[in-house]
This record gives C-alpha cells, sequence and structure tokens, in this order.
C-alpha cells in the first residue's frame, strides 16, 4: 500500500488522454499538410511551360478539327444552294424553249392554215396548247415534225 500512489492512476489516464490527442492531432496536420503539398505541386504542374504548350496543342488541334467540320459543312450547302439554283435555272430554260417552240409551232400552223382543213388546223392548234401547258418537250417536237411533214 505504500507504493500505491492514489493520483497516479488518473494522471496516466490524462496523460494517455493527452498522447493520443496528440497523435490525432498529428496525423490531421500531416494529412492536411499532405494535400497543401498535393495542390501546390498539382498547381505547378499546371502552371508549368511543358503543360501550358501541351493544352496549348490540344486547343490548336482541336480549333483545326472544327474549322475541318465547318469547312465540309460550308461546301455542303454550297452544294445544295447551287444544285438548287441549277435546278431552277434550267426549268427556267426549258419553259423559255417551250414557250419558243410552241410559238414557232403556231407560226409554222398559220402559214400553211390555207392549205389544211379547218377541223384538222384547230386540232393542231389545241395539240400545240395542250402540249405547252404540260411542258411536253417530245410532244411539242413530234408536232413540229408533223407540221413540217404535212408542208
Amino acid at each position: 500500500m505504500r507504493l500505491a500512489v492514489p493520483g497516479l492512476p488518473s494522471a496516466l489516464t490524462l496523460l494517455g488522454s493527452a498522447m493520443l490527442l496528440s497523435a490525432f492531432a498529428g496525423l490531421i496536420v500531416s494529412g492536411l499538410l499532405g494535400v497543401v503539398k498535393i495542390v501546390v505541386r498539382s498547381a505547378s504542374a499546371y502552371f508549368s511551360s511543358g503543360q501550358r504548350a501541351q493544352r496549348r496543342l490540344h486547343f490548336v488541334q482541336a480549333r483545326q478539327e472544327q474549322l475541318k467540320r465547318l469547312f465540309y459543312f460550308k461546301a455542303l450547302k454550297i452544294r445544295y444552294v447551287n444544285d438548287l439554283n441549277r435546278k431552277r435555272l434550267l426549268r427556267l430554260n426549258n419553259r423559255k424553249h417551250i414557250r419558243a417552240l410552241s410559238k414557232a409551232i403556231g407560226k409554222d400552223l398559220l402559214a400553211i392554215k390555207a392549205d389544211l382543213p379547218e377541223t384538222t388546223y384547230l386540232q393542231l392548234q389545241q395539240d400545240n396548247s395542250r402540249y405547252r401547258k404540260r411542258q411536253d418537250v417530245e410532244a411539242l417536237l413530234k408536232l413540229q415534225q408533223k407540221i413540217s411533214s404535212i408542208v
């Protein structure tokens, strides 16, 4: 009993708790220092000249790809618009030639009106009008050949 010190267990418990708390604090501080160290390394690597050059290269490559796609779609649009314009002009040109052919047939009919019976003349005139309205070039050409063979 003489060796028993009454305050020793509470003092040792207090000392053990303090040591455990300081160990946890040391772990937390070293963890925070590790995180800070990693963030600093990452930031310095991110802003390094090699990484900047790599990012710039990726940016330029992405821009080139974007311009290639843009060029392709612009070329596609230009081809489409040109095709529409070509078809529109072709239709207009065909109408113009059909009108001119119909007028020529009308003049040929007037030239040979005296030589034809009235019903034949009227039938040929109606055919001319009908073919012109239908935009039928082949029929108009056959009609013109028929009229020229009559003469």
